[in-house]
């Protein structure tokens, strides 16, 4: 067994301890063996017969020439931080350059030293110095044999990635809870000194560079990412060398959560799909926001959703006058309450179950509340189920925009921000379509009326409810397949704290009638997605889990546009925010098509309602107009 081990970590093992006292030990022992060889090369060559008083001047010069060779080189740096092989071969070219300068100045000191005692001088110090080096790793391989060797007794193997206060806390949680029966068997940090340094006897035994070595060398189970303050494009680097290891990979979260000690096991989570994302994330903090938000009366639909959920959980931390939170959906919104009454205690929060699809309820909400900023997050957003219910969707999507916007207008809303997104662009399903509609009607009412009505577009939202992500991460857990229905379909995607950025930015810099979009950077391929996601929890795609295609659904497109063809483009103040010039509509045209569409959709009329919906947004491809592999070659 001890064997096996020390055969293990032959790899990673290196000249650990404390650095400075480190180079104070190398230098001590080779300014002995340059003594040592000094002696042992004159003794060879000469005898005895040199005059005492040159020896002891050519020994110093020999010691301060050599020593200051191999500082310079970094003989004292490295420590055997390298591979042995590098090391030596180190040594070598510091021990021949300061053993030629040494027979320079001997000679030009008129010292005649044969030029044999020049040879064996260097031979002895290389062997010398190499060895002592051999011995000292040894020692420390010993050690850390007898560390590991106690750590590998039971549990799931751990590496954690991080000597930090977040990595000491989390082994801290693992020793004082033997029931987790996580067995930390080291750690890994990138800086060099606390190479060998112990936490509750688990040592530093690499850098970021090892991780695969070290994870195969011990067959680790699990790696946790314990580094709570880190550049993310680093991160993802480092993500990504955990995640070639097919080790079960889990990480910490943020360091606002360290700081009031909030971080334990139990904190821990799997890392998710956004650690990966090819961009950093987008974050929007400014005075403006803040201006925008205090001490107003903001009202919010669809407040229990995913988005809702953030934007009101964003909003009382703007010190708002009133916040209203409004839902058809008793449970979600329930659970918000709960979480926004124990985070902030001076919220004047009001909770309210309706339907934007009651115009007298709503109507109620404004006469009793008289909101001064509305965001409208309410409505059906599942492509697929929306495909089937088409008169749904528009009831909800449609019209159920149409009575909120239309009531913000008559009660003097100053500005009203319209959730859309990236599927209202060149529509190919139902639900685009009717956010391309809502789309058309803010932009219509917001030229009659003093309110200042805007849209914000958005690609796909990390995490939200019916998601591309929980979905797979489900499916990993019942052992696959993960189905994708499309090896090529692309996603633009966003975190949801980055979507409400944009949200309360718009509303912040609105003048009306605008369409903020948000630059995404590069569409994700879902492939790509499903495969990093499997990867990540320890298995290996197609392997111990497959990928199933399973074909477009009904009004699913390859990939997805953020503007249309007639839509311009320009840039904000704000980074990374961009404006869509509006598109004229002729407002008498658009409410006769409106009332047209809301009669066939209370008939329940489904193939009249998406002819109508159309008629209102040509841009929209119904069934009838396309088939399957239509869909795939348009977008």
């Amino acid at each position: 067994m001890g064997a096996k081990i020390l055969e293990k970590i032959n790899y990673y093992s290196r000249e650990y301890g404390d650095f400075r006292y480190r180079q104070g030990i190398l230098l001590i022992s080779d300014t002995i063996i340059l003594t040592g060889s000094f002696i042992i090369s004159l003794s060879a060559t000469i005898g005895t017969s040199y005059p005492e008083n040159n020896i002891l001047l050519s020994l110093m010069i020999a010691l301060i020439i050599s020593l200051t060779t191999f500082s310079v080189l970094g003989n004292y740096k490295t420590l055997w931080s390298t591979s042995v092989d590098r090391e030596i071969i180190m040594i070598l070219i510091s021990i021949l350059i300061s053993t030629s300068i040494c027979f320079i100045v001997e000679q030009l000191m008129n010292y005649n030293y044969p030029k044999t005692f020049f040879i064996i001088y260097g031979l002895f110090t290389h062997v010398g110095m190499c060895g002592i080096r051999i011995l000292y790793r040894s020692a420390r391989r010993a050690v850390l044999y007898m560390r590991v060797n106690k750590n590998m007794d039971s549990g799931a193997k751990v590496l954690i990635v991080g000597a930090g206060s977040a990595g000491k806390l989390i082994l801290k949680e693992m020793f004082e809870n033997p029931q987790l029966n996580m067995c930390p068997v080291g750690i890994i940090d990138d800086d060099e000194n606390k190479l060998g340094n112990t936490y509750y006897n688990v040592p530093v035994i690499g850098t970021t560079d090892d991780i695969e070595q070290i994870a195969k060398n011990l067959k680790i189970d699990e790696i946790i990412f314990s580094i709570s303050k880190i550049d993310r494009r680093r991160k993802r680097e480092i993500i990504q060398i955990c995640k070639n290891t097919k080790c079960k990979l889990k990480t910490i979260p943020g360091i606002y959560e360290l700081i009031d000690g909030r971080v334990s096991i139990k904190k821990i989570r799997e890392v998710n799909i956004e650690d990966l994302l090819g961009r950093e994330s987008v974050e929007i903090k400014d005075v403006e926001v803040q201006h925008f938000i205090k001490g107003k009366k903001v009202l919010v639909t669809g407040a229990g959703g995913s988005i809702g959920s953030e934007l009101c959980r964003q909003i009382s931390s703007l010190n708002p006058k009133e916040l209203i939170l409004v839902d058809i959906y008793e449970n979600n919104v329930y659970e918000l309450q709960q979480e926004l009454i124990r985070k902030y205690k001076n919220l004047n929060l009001k909770v309210l179950i309706a339907s934007v699809r009651d115009k007298h309820r709503m109507e109620e909400i404004f006469i009793n509340y008289q909101p001064e900023i509305v965001f409208h997050a309410a409505a059906h957003k599942h492509v697929p189920l929306m495909e089937d219910s088409p008169c749904e969707a528009i009831k909800n999507n449609v019209f159920g925009t149409l009575n909120v916007a239309e009531l913000s207008a008559k009660y003097k809303v100053k500005r009203f921000v319209l959730i859309s997104t990236d599927k209202a662009v060149n529509p190919t399903n139902i639900m685009g379509a009717t956010k391309r509609c809502c789309e058309m009607i803010v932009q219509t009412l917001n030229k009659s009326s003093d309110t200042e009505f805007v849209a914000v577009r958005f690609g796909n939202v990390l995490g939200s409810n019916g998601s591309v992500v929980p979905l797979f991460k489900k499916q990993i857990e019942e052992g696959g397949p993960v189905k994708v229905t499309h090896p090529e379909i692309t996603r633009f995607f966003m975190t949801i704290p980055e979507a409400v950025s944009l949200v309360l930015e718009a509303g912040a810099i609105a003048r009306g009638g605008e369409i903020f979009v948000l630059n995404m950077g590069e569409a994700v391929k879902i492939l790509d997605l499903a495969k990093n996601l499997i990867t990540l929890s320890g298995l290996e795609p197609d392997v111990d889990i497959k990928i199933e295609f399973t074909g477009l659904r009904p009004g699913e497109k390859l990939y997805e546009e953020i503007l249309m063809d007639e839509e311009g483009l320009r840039e904000t103040v704000k980074s990374k925010i961009y404006i869509g010039q509006p598109i004229e509509v002729d407002e008498g045209e658009l409410f006769d098509k409106l009332r047209y569409l809301k009669k066939v959709a209370d008939e329940e009329v489904e193939d009249e309602v998406r002819y109508a919906i159309k008629d209102l947004v040509p841009t929209y491809i119904i069934r009838e107009e396309r088939g399957e592999d239509k869909v795939a070659i348009t977008g």
